[in-house]
C-alpha cells in the first residue's frame, strides 16, 4: 500500500461526472476540519496485516504542535478527522517512455476492499472517517497545514 497523508486544516471531495464535467450530484460532497487527507493505492499484494499496521501507525503518529510547538500530538487530541481518497497512480511506474503504467496497482474490486478495511480500521480507532467515491474523477481541495506530508510504503516497511 501506498500512502501519502497530509496534514490540512480543512479539505473537500466532490466527483466530476465524466461526461459532462460538471459536479455529480448523485455523490454528497465530503467535507473535513483539522485532520489528515490520505491519498490510498493499493496493491494486489496488500491484505489484512498492511491494512492493520498502517491504520494504527495512522491512527498514533503524531503530527500536531503542542505548546512547544514540537509535532508531539495525535489527531484524536485535536479532534481531527480523516478524509480518505482512493488513488492508483500512486502506483505508476514511469521508468519507461513518457506515458505511466498503473500494472502494478491493485485489481480495482480487490483494491476497493482494502481501501474499505483500512477506512473501517481508521474508524475503529474512533476518528470520523469521510471517502472519495472510489474510481471516479475527484476533485479534492485543501489546505495543507505545515505543510506536513509524509509517504507511507508499507513494502518497505513490512518488506
Amino acid at each position: 500500500m501506498r500512502i501519502v497523508l497530509q496534514k490540512v486544516q480543512q479539505a473537500s471531495v466532490t466527483v466530476i461526472d465524466e461526461q459532462t464535467g460538471l459536479v455529480d450530484t448523485s455523490f454528497t460532497p465530503q467535507h473535513i476540519q483539522q485532520g489528515y487527507v490520505l491519498l490510498v493505492g493499493v496493491s494486489d499484494r496488500d491484505g489484512t496485516k498492511e491494512v492493520e499496521w498502517v491504520a494504527k501507525k495512522i491512527a498514533h503518529m503524531r503530527l500536531f504542535k503542542d505548546e512547544n510547538h514540537a509535532m508531539n500530538i495525535s489527531l484524536d487530541k485535536v479532534q481531527g478527522e480523516i478524509l480518505s481518497i482512493s488513488q492508483f497512480t500512486l502506483y505508476a511506474n514511469i521508468r519507461k517512455g513518457n506515458r505511466p503504467s498503473f500494472i502494478e496497482a491493485g485489481k480495482p474490486e480487490h483494491a476497493k476492499l482494502v481501501w474499505k478495511q483500512l477506512n473501517e480500521a481508521l474508524a475503529s480507532y474512533g476518528y470520523p472517517v469521510k471517502e472519495g467515491q472510489f474510481g471516479a474523477h475527484m476533485q479534492v481541495s485543501l489546505v495543507n497545514d505545515g505543510p506536513v506530508t509524509i509517504t507511507i510504503n508499507t513494502e518497505e516497511l513490512l518488506g
